[in-house]
C-alpha cells in the first residue's frame, strides 16, 4: 500500500463527502460514526466512498452500505481471500469488502479479474461500467430476483391498457408537476417572468394530461412540457454558459454535459433501488419495452429528475462550484489529463431551488441511454460543435456533489417520517411495488412543495 498514516476518529453526522486523498469509511449507528481516514497518494484518479440508501433487502440490508467510484485508469480489482483489492502495478490502493458493498462504479480502463468478477457475483453487488468521461456502457448482471410471481404480474400489467395508462399518467404528472414547480421558484429567487409563464404552460397541460386516452397521448404531452421547460430551465442560470437547449449526443455545451452525467448517476441509482425492491427492471409503462432498456427505471426517473439532477445542475454552475476552466471542448487531438484538486462544496444544499420543500424557513438564498418512450428511433440533432466535457477534478466535484444531494434528509409525509433522497428513490421504488401487487390503488409520484 502506498505510504500514508491511519487517524480514527469520531463525528456525530450522518453525511461525508470524499476526496481523492480521503478514503473514508463510514459505519453508522443510532447516535454517531466511526470514521477512518486513510490519507494515501498515487497519480491519477482515486477512489470515492459513500454510504448507500438504507432499507429494503437484499444489498440494503447489509451492515454498512457503500458506493464506489473507480477511475484511476489502469488499475485491477483483484480478490485476495474474502476481500478485493484495488491496484495498480504493485501498489495496492484500498481494501473492499465485500460484503459492505452495494455498487461499484467503474470508469474507464480498469481491469476486473475472473476471481473478483465471481466474488462480486457471489454478494450480488451492482457493478457499472462506464467510459472515462462518464457515458453509461452496460452493468455486470447479478442474480435476478426470486419472487417469480411478482415479476410475471410485472409481464402481465403490461398487456393491461388501463394500468399502463394509468401509470404512465402518474409519472408524467409527477415529473411536470415538479418541473413547474422549478420554474416557478426560478421566477421568484430570479424575477424571470417567462419562467413563471412556462410554468403555468406546462400546469396547463397537466390539466389535460388527465383527459388523456392512450400512453402515446401522454408521451406527446410529456414532450410538449418537456420543450416549454427546457425553453425557460437556461434563464435560470446567473451566467451565459451557451446552453440554450437539451442537446444529448454528444453534450455541446457545459451545462448539458453536467446534466447527461447526472442523469446517468441517476439512473444508476434508480436501478439499485428497482432491484433492492425485487422488481424486474424491463417492463414499463410509460417507457416502452425495447431490447436491453430498462424502462421500469426509466418510468420511476422521471419525477426525479427535476428534484435530483436539475436543481443540482443550477447550485453547481450558479455557486461557483463548476467554472469556465473546469470544461474541455473534445477536439481530435485534444488529449488533456489534469491532477484532481480538492474543493469546498458545503454551500451545494443552501441554494434554495434545491429544497424539496419551498414552505417555511429555507436557508437564504454523460451520458444517458437513450430515452425514447417508443419504439421509433430518436433523430440525433447534428450539430458542428465538438463535444463538452469536465475536466478529472471538476469531475470529482459533481460526483461529491451529488452525493451529498443524495444524502439530505427531508420530511416526506407519504412515508409519515424523515427520508434522504437515497431513501426516498428506495421508498418509490416499493411504492410502485404495492400498485404492482394491488396493495395501492395508484402510484403517487413524489413531488416538489
Amino acid at each position: 500500500m502506498p505510504d500514508g498514516n491511519v487517524a480514527v476518529f469520531a463525528r456525530p453526522a450522518r453525511t461525508t463527502v470524499w476526496s481523492q486523498h480521503e478514503l473514508l469509511l463510514n459505519k453508522f449507528n443510532d447516535h454517531a460514526a466511526i470514521l477512518f481516514s486513510l490519507s494515501l497518494q498515487w497519480n491519477g484518479w482515486g477512489f470515492f466512498f459513500f454510504p448507500a440508501p438504507e432499507g429494503g433487502k437484499g444489498a440494503a440490508a447489509k451492515e454498512m452500505y457503500m458506493i464506489v467510484y473507480i477511475r484511476t485508469q489502469g488499475a485491477r480489482i483483484v480478490k485476495e481471500g474474502r476481500h478485493l483489492l484495488v491496484k495498480k502495478g504493485d501498489d495496492t490502493y484500498h481494501t473492499l469488502f465485500t460484503y459492505k458493498l452495494s455498487q461499484i462504479l467503474v470508469y474507464g480502463n480498469v481491469e476486473i479479474t475472473h476471481r473478483a468478477l465471481a466474488q462480486i457475483l457471489r454478494h450480488n453487488i451492482d457493478v457499472v461500467f462506464l467510459t472515462f468521461n462518464g457515458r453509461y456502457l452496460g452493468r455486470l448482471a447479478s442474480q435476478e430476483p426470486r419472487n417469480v410471481y411478482l415479476r410475471k404480474r410485472q409481464w402481465r400489467l403490461i398487456d393491461d391498457e388501463n394500468f399502463c395508462l394509468k401509470s404512465a399518467k402518474s409519472f408524467v404528472s409527477g415529473k411536470l408537476s415538479n418541473m413547474a414547480t422549478v420554474l416557478m421558484r426560478i421566477k421568484r429567487t430570479k424575477g424571470i417572468p417567462v419562467a413563471g409563464s412556462k410554468a403555468r404552460e406546462i400546469m396547463d397541460i397537466l390539466k389535460m394530461l388527465d383527459k388523456a386516452e392512450s400512453v402515446n397521448s401522454v408521451r406527446g404531452y410529456e414532450g410538449k412540457g418537456s420543450a416549454l421547460y427546457f425553453e425557460a430551465f437556461p434563464k435560470g442560470f446567473v451566467d451565459d454558459w451557451g446552453f440554450t437547449r437539451r442537446v444529448r449526443r454528444p453534450p455541446t455545451d457545459p451545462v448539458n454535459s453536467v446534466l447527461s452525467l447526472l442523469y446517468t448517476f441517476l439512473m444508476n441509482r434508480v436501478y439499485a433501488a428497482v432491484r433492492i425492491t425485487g422488481l424486474d427492471p424491463y417492463p414499463g409503462s410509460l417507457h416502452s419495452i425495447d431490447y436491453g432498456r430498462y424502462s421500469l427505471v426509466l418510468d420511476l426517473m422521471e419525477e426525479f429528475r427535476p428534484i435530483i439532477a436539475d436543481t443540482l445542475a443550477l447550485s453547481l454552475f450558479n455557486l461557483k462550484i463548476l467554472k469556465k476552466d473546469d470544461f474541455i471542448v473534445e477536439k481530435p487531438e485534444d488529449d488533456v489529463q489534469e491532477a484532481p484538486k480538492e474543493e469546498n462544496i458545503a454551500s451545494i444544499l443552501k441554494d434554495p431551488i434545491g429544497l424539496m420543500s419551498d414552505i417555511g424557513n429555507a436557508p437564504d438564498v454523460i451520458d444517458l441511454p437513450e430515452q425514447r418512450m417508443t419504439e421509433t428511433p430518436a433523430q440525433e440533432v447534428l450539430t458542428a460543435k465538438y463535444p463538452v466535457r469536465l475536466t478529472p477534478s471538476a469531475f470529482s466535484r459533481v460526483i461529491d456533489a451529488f452525493e451529498k444531494k443524495l444524502t439530505t434528509e427531508f420530511f416526506y409525509p407519504p412515508a409519515d417520517r424523515k427520508l434522504t433522497y437515497a431513501d426516498a428513490l428506495v421508498y418509490q421504488a416499493g411504492h410502485f411495488r404495492k400498485v404492482i401487487e394491488g396493495e395501492a390503488d395508484m402510484y403517487q409520484p413524489m413531488l416538489l412543495k
